[in-house]
């Protein structure tokens, strides 16, 4: 093993600062957002605030488990790329043993009993799978063998939807299942434009992202073509029911999307990439916002 790198100095805001990185507490607040506006988006009963926070909660520490397995199992090739070298594992700032096995499962273990408790049976079953997917499907099992990880990992959001909606209704509606459909198609251009820009990391740590393995141009080409059927999968909800609020979101960010990943089509390059890249949070953000404002006027 590779000797770690140099420490900053050990104070209790540096062992936050790394838990709190470990276990991906930003991507887990996301995922987390992701599920409430599941949530607001189903016709049905409402919840109570409990139910609410349990779902938020529940959401947030199942994807944070998954955010620790995965640093867990891949802080050897960590070290590989410069965007990850600094990780606490890496580092050493935070030992590399199999008790973090333990904490990670029983924190899994917890958020999916939670669910189930509170709310129901899909529900738990849902907040499962999405830290499941991430987990051992795309970590353990796609990630190192095959260019599809992204697209199948990417259901990992598509179940945080799921969780949101069947905490209101077992029986998911068309609303939130073309929801779910949009945050699964969201995630390989999203991501594709992320691994142009670092295709070089990602090709000396041997991930066989995209870029890596069909060259960066037929990679800028299937950021383009993906983001046409997310922009037209987002539109579809309005077929369903959704409203002005919902419809705005997505044709305002979709275009943006749209604009960025065909200038990065034309030329490819970091700069182009990253703006592709930062143009996919702003359409994703603004679907979701425009869907809870949606859920809330209804």
């Amino acid at each position: 093993m590779k000797p770690a790198l140099a420490l900053a100095p050990r104070t209790p805001a540096r062992l936050v600062r790394d838990v709190l990185g470990l276990f991906k507490l930003r991507i887990g607040v996301m995922i987390m957002l992701t599920a409430l506006v599941g949530f607001a988006f189903t016709p049905g009963p409402a919840l109570s605030l409990a139910q609410v926070l349990v779902l938020a909660v529940s959401v947030m520490v199942a994807s944070a488990s998954a955010g620790a397995f995965n640093q867990y199992v891949e802080a050897e090739s960590d070290r590989l790329m410069a965007r990850t070298r600094k990780r606490a594992f890496v580092t050493g700032a935070l030992p590399h043993t199999p008790l973090w096995l333990v904490v990670i499962g029983a924190l899994l273990a917890l958020s999916v009993a939670a669910a189930w408790w509170a709310l129901n049976v899909w529900a738990a079953l849902y907040v499962f799978l999405g830290a499941f997917f991430y987990a051992v499907v795309y970590t353990v099992w796609l990630k190192r063998r095959s260019w599809l990880n992204i697209v199948v990992g990417g259901l990992a959001g598509s179940f945080a939807v799921l969780a949101g909606a069947a905490a209101v209704d077992p029986a998911i509606g068309a609303l939130p299942l073309l929801l779910a459909l949009v945050l699964f198609l969201w995630t390989p251009p999203h991501f594709w434009s992320l691994a142009i820009a670092n295709q070089d990391d990602y090709a000396a740590a041997g991930v066989p992202m995209l870029p890596v393995v069909v060259g960066t141009q037929r990679a800028a080409q299937a950021v383009f073509w993906s983001t046409v059927a997310l922009v037209s999968a987002s539109l579809l909800p309005v077929l369903f029911g959704a409203g002005v609020w919902y419809f705005a979101g997505a044709a305002i960010g979709g275009a943006v999307f749209l604009h960025k990943s065909w200038l990065l089509a034309r030329r490819p390059s970091r700069k182009t990439a990253m703006a592709s890249f930062f143009a996919s949070l702003l359409q994703l953000s603004l679907v979701l916002a425009g869907a809870s404002l949606d859920g809330v006027l209804r």
